[in-house]
């Protein structure tokens, strides 16, 4: 198998994985949304409905960071795949760039709050909080 056949069938497969955590992602927030309102027809606490809203904002966050690293990588082999020669790059390989750029546990926290301030993360779980302090005060 050539090196340009080995990046495509990294890409398709990138691409799929990236794919499936957009939809994790969503069903997260579907999960956030029905937990919310099930939990306020049952007149849940509050607190507790807002740690079960951080909780889930949280889960989202790492999911969004994971799908952020095969992103990275999904640009890397685009861009070897444009290359007819690629002098330094090889196919399949997502731990080993990843693992060569990790910044310790620090660094993986801070991609995780990164995250889990995106407008696209944050949505709705922000809104539930903010509507769950409405109703508390």
């Amino acid at each position: 198998m050539t090196l340009q056949a080995q990046l495509s069938q990294e890409w398709i497969t990138l691409q799929n994985n990236y794919e499936q955590y957009e939809r994790g992602g969503l069903l997260i927030k579907l999960v956030a949304l029905v937990l919310t309102v099930i939990g306020l027809i049952f007149d849940l606490a509050i607190v507790t409905l807002s740690v079960l809203i951080i909780v889930l904002w949280l889960q989202e966050s790492i999911f969004r960071t994971y799908q952020a690293r095969l992103g990275q990588r999904i640009l890397r082999v685009e861009g070897l795949i444009k290359q007819d020669m690629p002098a330094n790059g090889l196919a399949f390989q997502l731990h080993a760039e990843w693992l060569a750029n990790r910044q310790g546990t620090l660094g993986l926290l801070n991609e995780y709050i990164a995250s889990a301030i995106k407008p696209t993360v944050a949505f709705p779980y922000a809104l539930l909080l903010i509507g769950l302090i409405g109703l508390a005060v």
